[in-house]
């Protein structure tokens, strides 16, 4: 294998190998049959200051241009040699909080990130407030509940699959290089992992970088006993079958294999989490790491808005974790001062107004996610604070009548 000879930073205009065709409507009328959350990380949607030395939000930076053309309405793509517009599949929140956000900011404080992704399963952090791996000797955060989203998937007979970079590599010399092991080598990724691929030129496919780095805390399923399998990280786990390498997901696609719920989260140099030790693109700084996570962006979702599991009632979510600190005076990361991003793509999605993306103004938090999931593949009981009173779910991002109301 050859090294990615250079990185293209694509904004609005993006290029992309003919994959399939994207149809103006879902076929199969409207039900909602395929999720896709990419999972991004700790960077504000908008906040108080843009600084650029600090924290950068995320909205109108010249850092993110794939991620703002789709919600200022310039993204496009050619597939099969046909110009598509994506950004009028694209709806998006901009009051989109933090969990248990206040206007004032004084409220519990659900941070860091492995909090919130217990949150998307569960609707509660569980009293976690750390970054643990699930069985970790200096303090372990595995929970054994059965009443999270992914295990509630598996007893109503739906799907559910979790994509992780920098999962399930080769050894070679003692070294890892970024070439996935064979299937029946797969595991349940249960420890974080990151440092130098070794000699060889398997390069990272979004970088272009021989650095690594995977976190579980940022794979919801391996928090909850039922769905990782228990502390084994050999192939004989029987829940080995539901992570895969990101790599994996262009096969899916294409054999048209995907799960109903799917969980993709790039490694913390493509998550925006971490930055690459010499910058990104001629970037460095915090810049760099949104530079970075925006490129891998702009591969992923086309890739996916060009399969069947797409054009057949296919939902792509662009969650972040949680808001940020941006060194304002005064500055408070829970105040409704500071959003996080969601975006919604999909055939399905609320009709583009003006000529531009649905910009909701209805509050939102990873309970509404929540709530969404449940009520998509109709999952009883509603969990954690999706289920209490108030909490709006996704359905005005969508055509009306898209999300089913939960009984």
């Amino acid at each position: 294998m050859s090294p990615i000879p250079h990185i293209r930073v694509l904004s609005g205009v993006l290029l992309l190998a003919a994959l399939g065709s994207l149809c103006a409507k879902a076929q199969d009328g409207r039900e909602i049959k395929h999720v896709f959350v990419i999972a991004e990380e700790n960077h504000n949607w908008t906040q108080p200051e843009t600084l650029t030395n600090g924290i950068q939000q995320i909205f109108q930076n010249p850092n993110a241009p794939f991620i703002n053309s789709l919600v200022n309405g310039t993204a496009v793509a050619f597939i099969n040699g046909r110009q598509v517009n994506i950004s009028e599949h694209v709806a998006y929140a901009t009051a989109y909080h933090n969990v248990l956000a206040t206007p004032s900011g004084n409220n519990p404080h659900i941070h860091p990130s492995e909090p919130n992704y217990f949150w998307a399963e569960g609707g509660t952090n569980y009293g976690v407030f750390n970054d643990h791996d699930p069985y970790a000797s200096s303090g372990p955060t595995v929970q054994t509940t059965t009443q999270h989203l992914s295990s509630l998937l598996e007893k109503r007979g739906r799907t559910w699959k979790s994509y992780q970079e920098d999962i399930d590599l080769t050894t070679v010399n003692g070294q890892l290089v970024n070439l996935p092991l064979p299937r029946d080598q797969w595991t349940v990724p249960l420890s974080s992992s990151s440092g130098i691929f070794g000699p060889g030129d398997y390069l990272n496919a979004y970088n272009d970088s021989n650095q690594y780095n995977y976190a579980p805390k940022h794979n919801p399923q391996v928090l909850f006993a039922d769905t990782d399998g228990g502390d084994n990280t050999t192939p004989s786990n029987p829940m080995a079958g539901h992570y895969a390498p990101l790599q994996q997901l262009a096969f899916d696609l294409a054999d048209n294999r995907v799960a109903d719920y799917n969980w993709i989260t790039p490694d913390q140099y493509n998550d925006m989490h971490s930055g690459l030790t010499n910058g990104f693109a001629g970037v460095t700084g915090d810049g760099a790491q949104i530079l970075a996570g925006d490129n891998a962006l702009s591969r992923l979702v086309p890739m996916i808005m060009a399969s069947r599991a797409y054009e057949d009632g296919g939902v792509i979510i662009l969650w972040w974790d949680e808001a940020e600190s941006d060194g304002a005076p005064n500055d408070n990361a829970d105040d409704f001062n500071h959003t996080i991003g969601e975006i919604v793509i999909s055939n399905l999605a609320r009709a583009n107004e003006g000529g531009l993306p649905y910009a909701s103004a209805l509050d939102m938090t990873h309970s509404s996610d929540l709530k969404t999931m449940e009520e998509i593949f109709h999952l009883r009981p509603l969990l954690g604070d999706a289920a209490t009173p108030g909490t709006n779910d996704l359905s005005d991002l969508f055509e009306p009548g898209v999300i089913p109301s939960h009984p």
